[in-house]
């Protein structure tokens, strides 16, 4: 063959190879958001963050198919438990037009007020229906769809807890705020719970300002509480270490609806499994993404809960926890 010939045909076919390259769309990379509630900004970067929560939904995402880089980025922000924060990283996630938005209970108010149009995963919703941020759990009707924590409804359960490990005539005081959004539901379900255990009760009810906390854990001295159930919102999250500081300075043997307040200090929590919440809503992620509207996605209600007991913390109050319960632990902090 004719040298040049060959050369030429070489070129033609380089060519060619080019044009049919130009021709087919470059494949789209996600940008997934996320906004943590706490935590440092450094703990939910990357593909590999230190935040365990991230970490299991991008478990979740990588066991599905999705490979961070080539498939879809992140973009992670932390509110690093400062509620003024939610509002303006919540509207800087919408500005960089993400295709999908992941969120924790806390901060989900903010999202709903920064988009109606961006899709948002929720991650362990408290009330999503009374917040307003759903429709119903069946048929969700926005933007919004995810998993729920059912915080409300194990209160009984956390209730029975703490009355196994605190028994006796004195009362439970319930730490609560009637202004978070599920309203007056958590002291509803600790009466329901009580009347069926013959256990009393002592409202604390803090309403509005973190300041109010201390002066609670006092009135809890006073009235000579035997224990202390806290129902989490975003007011007692920011406040967390305070809360379990006072419980065992105050030498009162409490239980949290989060296991947060346990890896802070707290005793003893009972909970949705945080992180398989996460990992599950990878799904939901995966769905969107390849064209699934939020609002026809069903919310999911937790499987699977966690009984977590800091030992450390009994020993500091000088209580010691009965066999029974700590063979019953998902998670025993020494």
């Amino acid at each position: 063959m004719d040298r040049r010939a060959f050369i030429g045909g070489l070129a033609l076919e380089a060519l060619a190879t080019l044009d049919v390259a130009r021709a087919q769309p470059a494949r789209k990379v996600y940008r997934i958001g996320y906004l943590a509630s706490s935590g440092t900004p450094s703990s939910v970067q990357g593909p590999d963050p230190q935040s365990a929560g991230f970490r299991s939904l991008l478990r979740g995402l990588r066991e599905l198919g999705w490979v961070y880089g080539e498939h879809f980025v992140t973009e992670a922000r932390s509110g690093e438990g400062k509620l003024e924060r939610f509002r303006d990283l919540a509207a800087e996630l919408v500005r960089l037009k993400v295709d999908v938005i992941i969120g924790p209970g806390p901060v989900l108010p903010a999202l709903k007020q920064a988009t109606s149009t961006i899709p948002v995963v929720m991650v362990g919703a408290s009330a999503p229906v009374s917040q307003g941020l759903i429709q119903s759990l069946a048929r969700p009707g926005g933007n919004f769809t995810g998993l729920s924590l059912q915080l409300v409804e194990t209160t009984g359960k956390r209730l029975e807890l703490i009355k196994e490990l605190a028994p006796g005539p004195a009362p439970v005081a319930i730490l609560w705020d009637r202004l978070a959004a599920s309203g007056g539901a958590p002291w509803e379900a600790a009466q329901s719970a009580a009347r069926q255990g013959g256990w009393g009760l002592i409202s604390l009810d803090i309403r509005e300002f973190a300041g109010k906390i201390e002066e609670a854990f006092k009135a809890a001295s006073n009235a000579r509480a035997g224990a202390l159930l806290v129902h989490p919102t975003a007011l007692f999250d920011e406040n967390l270490k305070k809360i379990t500081e006072l419980a065992v300075r105050r030498r009162l043997p409490a239980i949290y609806g989060l296991r947060g307040y346990v890896e802070a200090g707290g005793l003893m929590s009972y909970s949705a499994d945080i992180y398989d919440l996460y990992y599950r809503a990878a799904v939901f992620v995966d769905k969107i993404l390849k064209g699934a509207r939020p609002a026809d996605l069903p919310v999911e209600q937790p499987t699977k809960f966690d009984l977590m007991i800091n030992v450390k913390a009994a020993k500091a109050i000088g209580l010691t926890i009965p066999p029974t319960l700590l063979s019953r632990a998902n998670d025993v902090v020494q």
